[in-house]
């Protein structure tokens, strides 16, 4: 039966409007038009003069044959262009897939064959790379390459298309009529996991979850109008966790940065007044252990706030600390690329305020609870799709659904469904849920080690090696053992001028651990990483099989 809530009261174009992004960066150019929108080097754009060249990219594409869900690749570190990729290409209607720029060029091939990009925009230090990965190509489809021109960078190696980016704009119409997308379902983005295993997989965004999660950005950190945002994140790694759409919603201020230096972080932080940045813990690592020379001012710079998120291993209490001193304010959050980026906070209570560093820490340590926008993160069994007690000690796999989460993987049903399955999302990430709902993530499901019979969670080894004064950096990984299966195996990287031996690192996680989930095995060296900081722990597994034991 028809509800008289129902009877004619259709939605229309006046009661109606998909959710996208592209509406933060038009409303910014409409109320602020003269105010800062893009830093780079000497140059200074507004958010009017971005609009602009945002209609005049998406109208050139769509002169060059590029709409509705064609898509379009960029290989660009955090520049203007990057920003302007970001609303041009979805304003043509067609999907941006920022490309990891540390790839090989295998890899880069067989994501533009996969996504049958129509067009690849491309820095000058790419070059090479993407001209490699050109030769490699499977698919005959012709590209329409562009080149990017950057004087703080210097001449390509070499040009690969017709155009410049100059070029290309040029032929567009800075009053470009675009439209807002016929769905919010419709894709605004394509952007691929790691594949540390086999193929990585394309993970397609809708304009909805990117409007979402820009929102949930804004929510979580109180973020004002105005911001000054520092790129210290790749903008290619889950388009920059939605941060270039969260900066055109608070009409802020996108400072961009080439490359992640200590000195030129420092130096944009007290040159232009950054408010926020965000990055993996090897970045907020690098500005606490920098020469004191380098954060002198900090202090009293910060005291208006320099809020930072910082994503992937919990911050450790010396990072907290090292942080506080120079009046930083971190905040914790949690997510994964098919789900754009941070989804669930560590949001801090009041009651924390008065605690010691270490037990805040503790506390910071967790995944916390779900953003704003998001419609659930639960801990469940995997098995029998319960809810595990709120223990803190039941582990579970952490699960999410609402509204920030992807669309599927791209040509890849299988995966999807299985991602999907029971109407959660599957993260493969093992946790327990605290009774004040805050999540910790205890390990990924392959990475619990299991020695003698006993569980052994790496991340609880590396939380105390983290502890370690000597330590800047640390994994764990499964050792094989004749006796036990497998032990642990620690791989660490000391801090520049630190002396520390394999036996100073066992003794001290002795006083922290139960003896079966001490190290038996200590590596010294470089971590390998990825381009956004995270350890690559399948390259360690390839180690520990070689790794010379230490008996304890």
């Amino acid at each position: 039966m028809t509800s008289m809530y129902d009877t004619r009261l259709e939605r229309n174009e006046a009661n109606h409007a998909p959710l996208t992004p592209l509406s933060f960066l038009e409303r910014a150019a409409e109320v602020y038009p003269e105010r800062l929108a893009i830093i780079h080097g000497d140059l200074r754009q507004t958010w009017g003069q971005t609009y602009a060249r945002c209609r005049q990219l998406a109208s050139s594409l769509q002169q060059h044959g590029i709409g509705k869900n064609d898509t379009v690749a960029v290989m660009l570190p955090n520049t203007p262009p990057m920003v302007e990729a970001h609303f041009g290409v979805p304003m043509a209607g067609a999907v941006l897939n920022a490309l990891n720029t540390r790839l090989d060029p295998e890899t880069i091939a067989f994501m533009l064959d996969h996504g049958e990009a129509k067009a690849l925009i491309v820095d000058p230090e790419f070059a090479g790379v993407v001209a490699k990965a050109l030769q490699l190509r499977q698919s005959a489809t012709p590209l329409l390459l562009i080149d990017v021109e950057d004087a703080i960078y210097g001449e390509a190696s070499e040009r690969l298309g017709i155009l410049t980016y100059e070029q290309l704009l040029a032929q567009g119409r800075a009053d470009f009529e675009w439209v807002l997308p016929g769905d919010e379902w419709d894709a605004i983005a394509l952007n691929y996991t790691s594949g540390t295993t086999g193929n990585p997989k394309g993970v397609v965004y809708h304009h909805r979850g990117a409007a979402v999660n820009a929102t949930s950005n804004v929510l979580e950190w109180d973020m004002p109008k105005f911001a000054v945002y520092l790129w210290t994140l790749p903008m290619f790694h889950c388009n920059g966790w939605c941060f270039p759409w969260t900066v055109a919603l608070r009409a802020g201020v996108n400072v961009c940065l080439r490359r992640v230096e200590a000195q030129a972080i420092f130096n944009a932080i007290k040159t232009h007044g950054v408010t926020h940045y965000c990055g993996a813990p090897i970045v907020h690592s690098l500005l606490v252990n920098a020469p004191a020379a380098m954060k002198e001012g900090m202090q009293n710079l910060a005291q208006g706030g320099v809020k930072c998120m910082v994503a992937g291993a919990a911050p450790p209490a010396s990072m907290i600390e090292g942080m506080e001193q120079m009046g930083f304010d971190l905040t914790h959050v949690y997510g994964l690329t098919e789900v754009y980026g941070p989804v669930t906070v560590c949001a801090k209570q009041e009651s924390w305020n008065g605690l010691d560093v270490g037990e805040r820490a503790r506390l910071n340590a967790r995944q916390g609870v779900r953003y704003h926008l998001q419609r659930a993160a639960r801990v469940i069994n995997a098995e029998t799709m319960e809810p595990v007690p709120e223990d803190g000690e039941t582990m579970g796999e952490i699960m999410l659904r609402g509204n920030i989460a992807m669309k599927g993987y791209l040509k890849n049903p299988t995966a999807t469904d299985e991602a999907f399955r029971g109407g959660w999302f599957h993260t493969g990430d093992l946790a327990v849920q605290y009774p004040d709902g805050y999540i910790k993530i205890k390990d990924r499901s392959k990475d619990i080690i299991i020695s003698g019979g006993e569980n052994i969670s790496s991340i609880e080894v590396e939380d105390v090696l983290y502890r370690h004064p000597a330590v800047l950096a640390a994994a764990v990984v499964a050792k094989p053992d004749a006796k036990w299966g497998e032990t642990p195996c620690a791989f660490v990287e000391i801090k520049p001028g630190a002396a520390v031996t394999a036996e100073d690192i066992v003794a001290h996680c002795k006083k922290h651990l139960a003896g079966f989930k001490v190290p038996r095995a200590v590596v010294f060296g470089d971590l390998p990483k990825t381009s956004t900081g995270k350890i690559q722990k399948f390259e360690l597994r390839k180690l520990a099989g070689s790794a010379d034991a230490i008996d304890v």
